[in-house]
């Protein structure tokens, strides 16, 4: 991979900043004072004067480790690359021979795996590249951190449930593509393998400027397996992409929470009803409820149903500021009917339609797997 000595000279000179003990000792003020101050109010992420230059100590040293944990998964990607290749050609060798026509139909079939995930490696290898160049400020993406995704189903019944995991799954792969890291926060999975609502976590690099326009209302159209006369349904699934707040921005007393803990539920499985592991969190301010019951422990589906909680109420307080400055929005997940709609998914013919630039995107299947760049640059350019 062209570029990798020049990575890894980058990484071990990271490694040689970060072990700097003056520079891991200046980081220790401020990084406690802003778990004190999340804890307590929420605000813009602003230090006060008085620690000014420690601050900044705790940011360089933030930015370093985020740098060093990029330039990891460039490493690891290109040494997973390098081996495909080298039992790539190894098979290759084994082709020649047609000695053993047993292990020959074994390379031959290891050898088409291999060279779809040689694929894979090398489209996510680009996108890591291609960020390499960005600055540690982080100053190309105003807005960047992470984002918290919701999709819900709408209308259809079953069929919607199972658009939002195709919908997920999307997702999932092209946040695969662009390097960035993925949680499931919580989920309600239908009785055929989809979802009636999911939620999960995108973060790295510039997830907002990509992920902001995917809040809305997605309409899907095919025939289902179990349509026998062949008719085309209509279904539906709500979108909304919430930015997560930092540690300073949040302020969540305990005194206005109510925490309910529950038997998690789902399709089946061994884990399923067995334990008071799920958890239910009301804001009792805003009547906001969340839920997550997607981990087998207490303790972290309450974290992360901190998170949910953290970002909707960030996007309230958003939409409140919006609406006192006159600027009035309709909220990303509606009721989720049909004429709702910013984009369409026609599956029979081939076809997806952005409905906010009036432009229609085909080879629907790539698009399932995760290749959007088409679709987010022209909503980008728009």
């Amino acid at each position: 991979m062209p570029g990798i000595e020049n990575v890894k000279k980058e990484y071990e000179e990271i490694l040689q900043q970060l072990s700097d003990p003056e520079l891991i000792s200046n980081t220790q003020t401020p990084a406690k004072r802003g778990e004190e101050r999340s804890s307590s109010t929420w605000d813009k992420g602003d230090e006060s004067k008085d620690s000014s230059s420690s601050s900044a100590s705790a940011r360089t040293f933030e930015e370093l480790l985020k740098r060093k944990n990029y330039l990891e998964k460039v490493i690891e990607k290109t040494k997973e690359l390098d081996d495909i290749k080298n039992r790539i050609e190894e098979n290759k060798e084994i082709l020649k021979s047609k000695d053993d026509l047993e292990l020959v139909s074994l390379a031959e079939t290891e050898t088409g795996q291999l060279q779809e995930r040689e694929k894979i490696l090398e489209k996510e290898l680009d996108k890591l590249i291609e960020a390499k160049s960005q600055p540690l400020s982080g100053e190309k993406n105003t807005r960047g951190g992470s984002v918290i995704v919701e999709i819900r189903a709408g209308a259809g019944g079953e069929e919607a449930a199972l658009f939002v995991g195709d919908l997920f799954k999307m997702y999932s792969k092209y946040a695969q593509l662009q390097g960035w890291g993925q949680k499931t926060l919580d989920s309600r999975p239908s009785e055929l393998g989809g979802f009636k609502e999911i939620v999960f976590e995108l973060k790295d690099g510039d997830v907002f400027s990509k992920m902001q326009f995917e809040g809305g209302v997605h309409r899907g159209q095919r025939t289902p397996e179990t349509e026998k006369q062949g008719r085309i349904h209509t279904s539906t699934a709500s979108v909304a992409v919430l930015l997560k707040p930092k540690e300073t921005e949040l302020k969540l007393s305990p005194a206005d929470l109510k925490i309910d803990v529950y038997k998690s539920s789902g399709p089946g499985g061994q884990y399923v009803n067995k334990r008071m592991t799920a958890v239910r969190i009301t804001h009792l301010p805003s009547g906001l409820i969340v839920t997550s019951q997607t981990e087998r422990n207490l303790q972290q589906n309450k974290i992360n149903a901190i998170s949910i909680l953290g970002a909707k109420l960030l996007e309230k307080k958003i939409m409140d500021e919006e609406e006192k400055m006159g600027d009035k929005r309709k909220t990303q997940i509606g009721r989720a009917k049909r004429a709702e709609k910013i984009r369409t998914y026609n599956f029979p013919q081939d076809r997806i339609t952005d409905h906010r630039i009036k432009k229609s995107f085909h080879n629907i299947e790539k698009i399932m797997e995760g290749e959007l760049d088409s679709i987010i640059d022209s909503l980008q350019s728009a």
